[in-house]
């Protein structure tokens, strides 16, 4: 055998001894640290390393160390009194439907900001507050925003999300076409914050972050229909980079959900759909 024939056959083995384990990276490699959602898993080590520190490090808390602690103003309410609003509160919320057909009148933007202070008032892990809520009423970042959308979306339909999922959305007769986002008066966009920045530039874990936002998003949408407004809780398959790139929003940050907001088309028909009775979520012991 030639030298030349040798050497091919050294590569040809090399490669192939190496083949398995060159996949192993690879899949590693995109399955953790190329997913957007990476920044969970890194935010864990760094958690988990801060653990095991020493006490005196030198670490500074990102809240306060002297951070005061208040009386409670807490109004204790009659048996009676408890009782009437918690069955109020779910009446009034039980009412509540996802709506895909929107009137185009404007809603007066101080009831959009009491909706979001609302947002606001949600628990966070460690107090990380790590939403950012965007207000879209401008007609052209809307129509921007569901090109992208439509766009990403009839490549779902059609591509991505597969036989069984689209089979399940038929009944409740929905498809890439989002007339809504362009049809509601305001877009709210939920971005979470992975991390921020203290004031000294060093970076800020937000610790359980996704939580957090869910936890947040829910109080939108009770305050949502509470203010006499109605909205559709929709998650952008796909479209969190570009959407993000158009709002100038930083990497850190990573779109979580899009709701259409305002009031419903005077021909708006929702599916008529029940809810699970109290037992068939209620485990007591």
């Amino acid at each position: 055998m030639t030298s030349v024939g040798h050497n091919l056959y050294y590569i040809l083995t090399f490669t192939f001894i190496l083949y398995p384990f060159l996949r192993i990276v690879c899949f590693i490699y995109n399955k953790i640290w190329k997913v957007e959602n990476c920044e969970n898993f890194i935010d864990r080590i760094h958690a988990e390393n801060d653990d095991k520190g020493e006490e005196d490090d030198g670490l500074i808390p990102s809240l306060p160390e002297e951070l005061e602690h208040i009386p409670l103003k807490f109004g204790r309410l009659s048996v009676d009194e408890s009782l009437k609003r918690s069955e109020d509160f779910y009446v009034l919320l039980n009412s509540r439907r996802s709506v895909r057909h929107f009137s185009k009148e404007t809603v007066p933007l101080k009831i959009i900001h009491n909706i979001i202070k609302t947002a606001g008032t949600s628990p966070s892990g460690a107090h990380t507050e790590p939403w950012t809520y965007i207000c879209v009423i401008s007609e052209e970042m809307k129509q921007k925003i569901r090109t992208i959308i439509e766009t990403e979306e009839e490549i779902n339909y059609k591509k991505r999300m597969g036989k069984v999922w689209t089979t399940d959305l038929k009944p409740l007769k929905t498809n890439w076409i989002k007339e809504y986002l362009t049809d509601a008066p305001c877009l709210i966009l939920i971005f979470k914050q992975t991390y921020s920045f203290k004031n000294d530039g060093q970076r800020r874990l937000h610790y359980y972050n996704e939580q957090s936002v869910c936890l947040s998003a829910g109080i939108l949408l009770a305050a949502i229909h509470n203010a006499g407004l109605v909205s559709l809780v929709s998650t952008p398959l796909n479209c969190g980079p570009a959407i993000r790139e158009l709002l100038g929003r930083p990497t850190y940050e990573k779109l979580s959900l899009l709701l259409p907001v305002g009031y419903p088309a005077e021909n708006c028909t929702v599916p008529d759909l029940k809810r699970k009775a109290l037992e068939e979520i209620l485990i007591e012991f």
